[in-house]
């Protein structure tokens, strides 16, 4: 018997895992893909937003503005690149520059510190690349960008050091009430529970109907994106949105955590929610919708492109409470973006709303918020390089040439508590793979080193799902 089912192990369902970790509890975080951070969380812009948005009033705006300046603790706490670098909403005309000045009042409702509309003399100072046709913005200095999987399993990671138990290929199948809390069954195995949190991105509508009358439904929208090379990611200096229209808040110009640049999404209702495939056409919108905000983006120098699913409740808000239904079941869903920026509130709003369903909840005295550090060997000085590789070894061999990524670093996010069995698995941990070749060379050698730690044969390596196998034997044997 748990004391707590988590399922759904995105960057919600982690950061509840870590914060519940604080508590004296039994804990489950289930997950019905082969990694954490595998949905929603792992394909979207990785902007912590400033709160300007969203209607004043809704859980949206609360949960964004509220979680917004926690990301400075947790991120040291655990070791995860954040940089708060700010937002700029361009308005090219009259009607634009009218939603600026509604959106900075939307800002002062919602309590957003330090918003300014800018001139355009003064936004070519902070954005020299800016489109001719920019005439005015809302500056949002308090906004960020960060890397939203590298998070989703540092708070994994570090829920486990703390007593979480994390189960990943298990699907759930079925819920069943008892007099005492829930019976669940995944595709592995049954076990119970006495509180349920439903955290399941685009399925949270199906686990919620397994248990409760009252319904709601997430409707699948996919946004499609450019990630270009390294070269070109200080193009921009802050996010550019441009003013909200039927792209959501509109295709996006930013750098990334790491250097890059990225551009986009477009916003479409999927066909299913796996719909992840991309289009020509659509890109090409993406690009003409882009270059009106930063001319001149070189998108020649474009690395990938991607899908990322996004989470639309029918409610047209957050969905975050007990089922009325279902005593002890908690929803937590419809979490679309402001999501990621939602997440550290939102978790911290579930911990207080179990205490008091519980009747309280007993500290755990031996809760560290801390993981272990995480060596980045390219961020290292040539003095801390070569005392480290007189240390290690496997700090001197350097596997994914395009992001200088060592052999040391790969083997340790195999071994960290929710570590990498995967390609993509450790492309997510320690970015080889994220680079100009997108991993043409670092590929073998990342299967050998996981075949070799995991103490597996090379073909049971796998890309990403369980069964998105790479190779099936030696050539001359086939």
């Amino acid at each position: 018997m748990y004391d707590v089912a988590i399922i759904g192990a995105g960057i919600v369902g982690t950061f509840i895992a870590r914060e519940l970790s604080r508590y004296d509890l039994n804990i489950v975080l289930i997950e019905r893909e082969n990694d954490i951070s595998n949905g929603c969380t792992k394909a979207n812009t990785g902007i912590v937003h400033a709160g300007y948005d969203p209607k004043p009033g809704t859980n949206m705006a609360k949960f964004n503005v509220k979680g917004n300046p926690m990301f400075d603790k947790v991120c040291e706490e655990l070791d995860v690149p954040f940089k708060r670098i700010g937002s700029l909403v361009l308005g090219f005309d009259e009607e634009d520059e009218k939603t600026i000045d509604e959106l900075y009042e939307r800002g002062q409702k919602n309590g957003v510190p330090q918003l300014k509309i800018l001139n355009r003399e003064v936004i070519e100072n902070i954005e020299p690349n800016i489109g001719k046709e920019v005439t005015k913005a809302l500056y949002a200095p308090t906004a960020g960008i960060i890397g939203p999987w590298e998070l989703a399993i540092a708070l994994a990671e570090n829920a486990v050091d703390n007593g979480v138990e994390l189960l990943l290929n298990n699907e759930v199948l079925n819920i069943s009430k008892l007099e005492e809390g829930y019976l669940v069954e995944t595709t592995e195995k049954k076990l119970y529970a006495k509180y349920i949190i439903n955290c399941a991105g685009v399925y949270a509508d199906k686990i919620n109907s397994m248990v409760s009358d009252e319904k709601f439904d997430i409707i699948p929208k996919n946004g499609q994106y450019f990630v270009l090379d390294k070269s070109v990611g200080d193009m921009v200096n802050t996010v550019i949105f441009q003013c909200p229209k039927s792209y959501g808040k509109g295709v996006v110009v930013t750098p990334t955590v790491h250097g890059n640049l990225m551009i986009g999404p477009d916003n479409q209702i999927a066909e299913s929610k796996e719909s992840k495939e991309t289009s020509r056409d659509r890109l090409n919108e993406i690009k003409k919708v882009a270059r009106k905000s930063i001319e001149g983006i070189p998108f020649g120098k474009n690395i990938t492109n991607f899908t990322g699913i996004r989470n639309e409740p029918s409610t047209g808000d957050f969905i975050i409470g007990e089922a009325i239904d279902a005593k002890g079941f908690i929803n937590v869903a419809g979490i679309k973006s402001p999501g990621l920026t939602s997440s550290p509130a939102i978790a911290e709003y579930v911990v207080e709303l179990l205490k008091e369903i519980s009747g309280g909840l007993k500290e755990n005295k031996d809760f560290n918020p801390r993981r272990k550090k995480v060596i980045r060997f390219n961020e290292l000085s040539d003095e801390e390089k070569n005392e480290l590789i007189k240390k290690d070894p496997r700090y001197g061999r350097i596997i994914c040439r395009c992001e200088s990524i060592t052999e040391g670093e790969i083997v340790d996010c195999i071994h960290r508590n929710a570590g990498a069995t995967t390609v993509d698995g450790v492309k997510k941990r320690t970015r080889p793979g994220t680079g100009r070749c997108q991993g043409g060379f670092c590929s073998p050698r990342v299967m050998e080193i996981l075949a070799r730690e995991l103490n597996k044969d090379m073909t049971e390596i796998v890309k990403d799902g369980v069964d998105s196998y790479i190779l099936i034997g030696q050539t001359k044997e086939v």
